[in-house]
């Protein structure tokens, strides 16, 4: 779908753009702060942790984002389209 058919005009689309892209670096920092957290663990409580059903759709939304980051290649590369007006 090109982002002529979605109606919106490129201040609106920056917008959302620079949204998405706060709230993937605060995913970021936070799956940076789970790994230190992890290492902090001793081997039974990061295996306990890990067989939980928060830790099962924590791993679920990681592997969505990486869709979600092909997904943003192409709102920029649709973006700089926009800034050229071809």
């Amino acid at each position: 779908m090109k982002m002529e058919e979605l109606d919106i005009d490129l201040p609106n689309a920056k917008l959302a753009y620079t949204i998405i892209q706060s709230l993937l670096q605060s995913n970021e920092a936070l799956s940076d702060l789970l790994v230190v957290m992890a290492h902090a663990l001793d081997e039974d409580v990061t295996k306990a942790l890990t067989a939980t059903h928060e830790w099962e759709s924590y791993m679920e939304s990681r592997r969505n984002l990486e869709n979600t980051k092909l997904q943003i290649e192409k709102l920029t590369k649709e973006l700089k389209r926009m800034e050229t007006g071809t």
